[in-house]
């Protein structure tokens, strides 16, 4: 059966025309938000636009499954094509897309320097979210986790974040649509797949979405190693939290500090002064997973 559909697949790709060469354009990613009710997202300039290459096992596969996801193009090297797992050999008929490459063909589609461990796809960019949609499908007093990135720039950074998150049911992933990268392969690909489960929303403005959240029930906690309180102390007893969390180099804005009702720590030796913030993002939503 495996060989039969490798077969197939193949035969299917030495017929098929190849494609019109087009120039990649990179995405925008997930939605954004003005936060007052009935917004509309507003347009950006600066902000990519289009498809995006994504690639890398985990990122390639996970757009693979997801239905949201339209997919333009699919290539995978010869030798990867022969050694895929079954579950793999299936995503990759089911697309209709496939397309055998020499590894030639990844240094001319992709960003120098990429991982693409001989898999690439080309998808349309993810439905937009509003902040309204993430609220407006909780229930009166349900528990939620969202977290809010002041100014995190590093695509590792966020793609580990967004990875976290789905390890510990963040529900999204809210960034100022300015100063946060967009989601692009190497983002995707530091995310390991989570890009396509956990919502990514960008807003217009950071302050008056900390405000509309509130009004909403959450209760804004910012990650600040000269807290008072740790973040497990932070956290117990409460039902809807939105973890804050500052950029690389400074920590949260004074603004942006300001607009939280509380400040968190983790625990730490002092003779560590900080941790990446995506390492310190993980912690902070193992502890807001596992709140009583």
């Amino acid at each position: 059966m495996l060989r039969e559909a490798m077969r197939n697949i193949s035969e299917a790709m030495s017929t098929r025309k190849p494609p019109k060469r087009q120039k990649s354009k990179s995405f925008s990613g997930a939605g954004k938000t003005a936060v007052s009710k009935g917004s509309r997202p507003r347009k950006d300039a600066s902000r990519p636009s289009g498809d995006n290459w994504l690639y890398g096992d985990h990122a390639v596969f996970a757009v693979l499954k997801n239905p949201s996801r339209k997919i333009r193009r699919l290539v995978i090297g010869h030798n990867k094509l022969a050694n895929l797992s079954p579950e793999e050999l299936g995503l990759v008929q089911k697309s209709g897309l496939a397309e055998s490459v020499d590894g030639e063909i990844f240094e001319q589609l992709l960003p120098e320097g990429a991982v693409h461990q001989s898999i690439a796809v080309q998808a349309a960019p993810l439905p937009d979210l509003a902040v309204e949609d993430i609220v407006r499908k909780l229930e009166e007093g349900e528990r939620c986790a969202l977290a809010v990135l002041d100014q995190v720039t590093d695509p590792h950074n966020v793609g580990a974040i967004l990875r976290s998150a789905a390890a510990f049911d963040i529900d999204a992933v809210i960034v100022p649509d300015r100063h946060s990268p967009p989601l692009t392969g190497v983002l995707a690909r530091a995310a390991s797949g989570a890009v396509e489960s956990v919502p990514v929303v960008r807003v217009n403005n950071l302050s008056r979405t900390l405000d509309y959240l509130a009004e909403n029930g959450f209760w804004r906690i910012g990650m600040d190693g000269r807290a008072d309180k740790s973040m497990e102390e932070a956290v117990t007893g409460l039902g809807r939290i939105v973890v804050v969390l500052g950029s690389e180099g400074k920590g949260l804005r004074r603004l942006t500090a300001e607009k939280c009702d509380l400040l968190a720590k983790l625990p730490m030796n002092p003779r560590i002064e900080s941790l990446n913030v995506s390492n310190a993002a993980a912690i902070a939503f193992y502890e807001v997973a596992k709140r009583t």
